[in-house]
């Protein structure tokens, strides 16, 4: 076990789009809409919570290395009974910001459910998946 050396690879423009579905009741959906949840801000605090954890992935997972992080973006699609979370990460570096991307995406989900826990129960988090990345050896991909 051990970080990947990554010593020789060359620097590349990489980004990574991560894309999670939290699941609420509509009720709970129209109250972060109107904002009436007690805590506040459900969609605020969410987006600043996955920023700061995009930022802070290399200390969270053990072998990912630290990289320059130069853009996060996360934006809500409110539905009826879910919110769909999408993050961008875009950096200059020698490996990919998947990670980065993935460590957003969820820490603004767990927000969610943390802001929203004690008005419903029954949350569900789910299909966290990458959808795109660009950058590297390997190349792009984007999910069919």
């Amino acid at each position: 076990m051990g970080m990947i050396d990554i010593s020789e690879k060359e620097v590349t423009q990489r980004e990574a789009i991560v894309e999670a579905r939290i699941f609420l009741k509509a009720k709970l959906i129209e109250l972060i809409k109107k904002g009436k949840i007690p805590k506040g801000n459900v969609l605020e605090a969410a987006k600043l919570a996955g920023i700061i954890a995009a930022k802070k992935t290399s200390e969270l997972i053990p072998l990912c290395h630290p990289i320059p992080i130069e853009y996060v973006h996360i934006d809500f699609q409110l539905g009826k009974n879910q919110i769909k979370v999408t993050t961008i990460v875009r950096g200059n570096a020698k490996t990919g910001v998947e990670m980065e991307a993935f460590v957003a995406t969820t820490t603004a989900c767990l927000t969610i459910y943390d802001m929203c826990k004690g008005l419903d129960r029954d949350i569900v988090i789910s299909q966290i998946k990458l959808m795109r990345k660009t950058g590297g050896k390997s190349g792009a991909y984007a999910r069919k």
